[in-house]
């Protein structure tokens, strides 16, 4: 609990000499062992990348650094409960660990869309704001077949 506290104490102070930067309020750190092998602000407006939030920039750092997309021996420390994107790729990461600080309410309070996309994403398809049109004609089960036949794949 102690290195918990430490290190979110660091991703918060990241997120917060991140503003001074003209960073968004945002800061992650992924630690390895006892080691922080990434640290990342919120980048969106800096990079004009709508994805380069700080827990997508340090999972890119982290991977990198390990020479690997399995960061499931990582933990992941954040400045706010994760986004959506950001909850996606650290599922995708292998990340079985999360420490934050602040909810995504509190991120709602301060002009944060993070909630609205959560309920978003609990809705069909064809009751989201944006418009969704599935076209099951277009090859796209064919990839699928071509990619379970193809023995030389890397699983993730």
């Amino acid at each position: 609990m102690d290195n918990d506290r430490k290190y979110l104490r660091k991703a918060v102070s990241l997120a917060a000499e991140g503003i001074k930067k003209g960073c968004g309020p945002f800061g992650a750190i992924i630690v390895y062992g006892d080691k922080i092998i990434a640290r990342a602000n919120n980048r969106v407006v800096l990079s004009s990348d709508p994805t380069a939030h700080a827990e997508i920039v340090a999972i890119r750092k982290a991977a990198s650094r390990l020479g690997s997309h399995d960061l499931s021996a990582c933990v992941l420390y954040t400045s706010c409960e994760p986004c959506p994107m950001c909850l996606g790729a650290l599922y995708w990461a292998g990340i079985r660990r999360v420490v934050y600080a602040s909810t995504r309410y509190d991120a709602a309070s301060a002009g944060f869309s993070d909630n609205e996309i959560y309920n978003e994403i609990a809705l069909d398809p064809e009751k989201r704001k944006v418009e969704f049109l599935r076209i099951d004609d277009a090859g796209g089960s064919y990839v699928f077949r071509m990619w379970n036949d193809f023995e030389d794949k890397t699983p993730y």
